[in-house]
């Protein structure tokens, strides 16, 4: 029990610590974490941590961008959700979702038999 605990406030911290670094960011780039956030945490399992490990690289890569004068679209490109993917790579909940997805597509175009049509 004591170890969950001590998991779970260190959880805690961490999050407020990641949530104080982030309040110091550029507006730009406080907006664009924002959104973000509110996108990856549709691909969390579990407790949370991958995604939670996912946002740390980005509020650092964000940090370090920032530092260097660059403006956030510089950093993450035109096509956020792109970026956002790109971070999502590997990530076993962003695979096992896209495999779901992709295999429900599959399955309601063939239950729709389009091959059969003209």
């Amino acid at each position: 029990m004591s170890s969950f605990l001590t998991k779970i406030v260190g959880d805690k911290k961490q999050w407020k610590r990641m949530e104080a670094r982030a309040a110091e960011l550029p507006r730009d780039y406080r907006v664009v974490y924002a959104e973000i956030k509110k996108y990856l945490w549709r691909f969390t399992s579990g407790d949370g941590s991958d995604i939670v490990a996912i946002l740390d690289d980005v509020l650092a890569t964000f940090e370090a961008g920032a530092a260097e004068g660059k403006r956030v679209l510089e950093v993450t490109g035109e096509d956020v959700a792109a970026f956002c993917d790109e971070q999502l790579r590997g990530a076993t909940p962003y695979d096992g979702f896209l495999a779901t997805w992709r295999a429900s597509l599959n399955r309601v175009v063939l239950d729709q038999d389009v091959k059969k049509q003209p």
